[in-house]
């Protein structure tokens, strides 16, 4: 399967639109709400304790597939979940999951 089949459902944005996102979730990061967030230390994804840098902001929905910069959309993330998930969509992200928890 070549690498253009594998992203048949990702959404082609601008790279002005692309770093228009970027930079309101840079601008969340700034937040109270986003400390608050972050100082609970609680991966979304895998559930486990992290110190604070050990955590990364994710977007629940990438960014190249059409998410936003929104705090309904934007999570807490252990740097391996993050990594993992890269520009997976929720559901396609849960699949991999049970997946694994099978093997």
């Amino acid at each position: 399967m070549s690498n253009k089949e594998n992203n048949t459902f990702i959404i082609t944005i601008s790279e002005k639109e692309l770093q228009v996102e970027k930079s309101k979730a840079r601008a969340l990061k700034k937040t109270q709400w986003w400390h608050s967030q972050l100082s609970k230390g609680i991966c979304y994804y895998c559930n486990k304790k992290f110190t604070k840098d050990q955590l990364t902001m994710d977007h629940v929905v990438p960014l190249i597939r059409g998410g936003k910069s929104k705090k309904g959309n934007i999570v807490v993330a252990c740097k391996e979940c993050n990594n993992k998930k890269k520009y997976l969509l929720p559901i396609e992200w849960e699949e991999f999951l049970r997946s694994r928890e099978h093997k």
